[in-house]
């Protein structure tokens, strides 16, 4: 069996299995712009990679100009928002990290993926004593409202340290990396603001899920707990000279119902198996979970993406071929076997609630955006533009699967909208998000 041809057979059948869903209409409201009783006169955002515009396996300049803040702020703006900057990467470096993008398509119509990183934003690396190597980025200076930082987790905020492992945090920071000791929760707190929004602790579970339960390991519940209620109750207080502020918190969406978990999958993997040559015998595919022997994989596991272009299955080997005998399974890194996937359910349900918890204790607005990403997911037309969970062709994620389309961080832009004006009586007009594109085609 060729693993070229199983990559490009399973994509495309996955492709037109998730594309299938049932839309339902919604359309943008029109409304007389209230700031009701809240100021947003400087509004922060605090987050991670989906806070920045992180979007195609990579940070760039065009993913930065379609960030979820920014389109925000662009609203709030006319209910009295001030100006609003992000740690835009220069044009001449536009590529920021690299990112994926499709270069064309397969005589079977499934695209092809490259690296895009001509002209990149990295200025180095750098290596740190006990930790390893750090990629540096061009220095960002000039006013800052978007603190997003791709990668950071909650015990990340209160390290002091975390600016000298983190090119992206680094990149902020005045100081060179081994130099740095400003805690993020004090960066983002250096001035004075009004309105903040805080979508943090996603990575404090998506490392475990998308390396397959390999390499990482989910925050303790009690440290995420009393972390996220120091962040909340120091951003309260308005930053250095602030009189208090307004916010918006969102919960952790659930990482298993994303497209990197659910385009290739036991069916797609067996039918794919059964049209090579030879494969129409094959009745299991074998995995490695976690803890017990190889087993067959059943529907409540789930594969993760790299597995379709990592070309393994049916991979011919002295031990049987990848992941069609029980001598030479499915490595674990690659699949998320049931057991793990409860484990993760079980973590993002009780960050969910600390996170619904703190929000009721400090009277802020909370962004339910696991609901909001699994609605969508399942297929919704909006304004006439089909969105779904659907790798490439649903709209709503890039091409790594997790992170949002600008399409998709315009939904995300209106669900935090949604939950500010019910919350504080304001009335922010919403984002018209078929202004904005789903997965870029050549």
């Amino acid at each position: 069996m060729k693993s070229q041809y199983f990559y490009k057979s399973v994509l495309a059948l996955a492709i037109l299995g998730l594309a299938s869903c049932k839309p339902s209409a919604e359309s943008v409201n029109t409304v007389v712009p209230n700031k009701g009783n809240a100021d947003f006169s400087r509004y922060i955002a605090v987050g991670n990679s989906l806070t920045s515009g992180y979007a195609d396996g990579g940070l760039y300049l065009d993913g930065q100009k379609n960030s979820f803040p920014l389109m925000i702020a662009e609203q709030m703006k006319t209910v009295g928002g001030g100006s609003f900057s992000t740690p835009f990467f220069q044009d001449s470096q536009a590529d920021g990290s690299g990112y994926k993008y499709i270069t064309g398509f397969n005589a079977d119509g499934t695209p092809k993926i490259a690296d895009q990183n001509t002209h990149n934003a990295v200025r180095g690396q750098v290596t740190i004593p006990g930790f390893g190597s750090v990629t540096l980025f061009t220095k960002y200076t000039g006013d800052l409202n978007n603190y997003g930082v791709p990668g950071i987790k909650l015990a990340h905020i209160t390290y002091a340290p975390y600016g000298n492992l983190n090119g992206f945090y680094e990149r902020l920071l005045p100081g060179n990396a081994g130099t740095n000791n400003t805690k993020y929760l004090d960066f983002v707190t250096a001035k004075p603001f009004t309105f903040f929004s805080m979508w943090l602790g996603n990575n404090d579970i998506l490392g475990y899920a998308t390396g397959g339960g390999v390499g990482d390991v989910p925050t303790p519940k009690s440290d995420f707990a009393a972390l996220y209620n120091l962040a909340v109750s120091t951003l309260k207080k308005g930053g250095t000279g602030g009189t208090g502020a307004k916010g918006v918190v969102a919960t952790i969406p659930d990482v298993t119902a994303t497209a990197f978990f659910r385009t290739v999958t036991l069916a797609s993997i067996l039918a794919t198996v059964h049209a090579s040559p030879g494969g129409a015998s094959v009745e299991n595919i074998y995995i490695q979970p976690a803890s017990g022997p190889v087993r067959p994989a059943t529907a409540a596991d789930l594969f993760v993406l790299p597995l379709g272009s990592a070309g393994l299955i049916g991979k011919a080997d002295p031990k049987g071929p990848y992941g069609l005998s029980p001598y030479n399974p499915i490595e674990n890194q690659y699949v998320l076997d049931k057991d793990e996937v409860a484990i993760v359910n079980d973590y993002v349900a009780s960050y969910n609630a600390t996170i619904r918890s703190v929000a009721a204790a400090n009277d802020l607005a909370v962004m339910d955006a696991n609901a909001m990403l699994k609605e969508y997911g399942s297929g919704k037309v909006v304004n006439g533009a089909v969105v779904s969970g659907a790798y490439i062709t649903g709209n709503l994620f890039s091409l790594d699967g997790i992170h949002l389309t600008p399409m998709g961080y315009a939904i995300t832009a209106n669900g935090f909208i949604n939950a500010i004006n019910a919350k504080y009586g304001s009335s922010i007009p919403i984002v018209d998000v078929t202004k904005y594109r789903g997965v870029k085609f050549p």
